[in-house]
């Protein structure tokens, strides 16, 4: 009876490693133990900056508002109060896009926070 080596799985299981190892440095990139350690660690990373992508995105997006808030006599604060009670269904990406991109549509709803503030 033929002895079974598992070889052609075995096979594909180390070459899908080493392909996701590829464009690393040094021994990291072609050697199996070091590839294996490697792409565990790179792929914790990655989801670990998935996740902070994410924070560091709302971070800048309320940069840019309170930047913007600033020019029309806001705070960031003040703004996001007084469009929370005009409510206004605008998520901080879109009023961030908006203050960059069309500062007349920023103004009219830095505005309507401002009423909505008075009120």
């Amino acid at each position: 009876m033929v002895r079974v080596t598992c070889s052609p799985a075995s096979r594909k299981r180390r070459k899908r490693l080493l392909k996701k190892a590829k464009g690393f440095f040094g021994d990291r990139k072609n050697h199996l133990r070091q590839s294996s350690n490697a792409v565990m660690s790179a792929e914790a990373f990655h989801t670990r900056h998935r996740k902070l992508k994410k924070r560091e995105f709302r971070s800048l997006w309320i940069v840019r508002l309170g930047v913007a808030a600033k020019m029309h006599g806001l705070s960031y604060s003040k703004l996001i109060n007084g469009l929370k009670k005009a409510n206004s269904p605008l998520n901080r990406k879109v009023l961030s896009e908006m203050a960059i991109h069309d500062p007349a549509g920023f103004a009219v709803v830095a505005g309507s926070a401002k009423q909505a503030l008075a009120a």
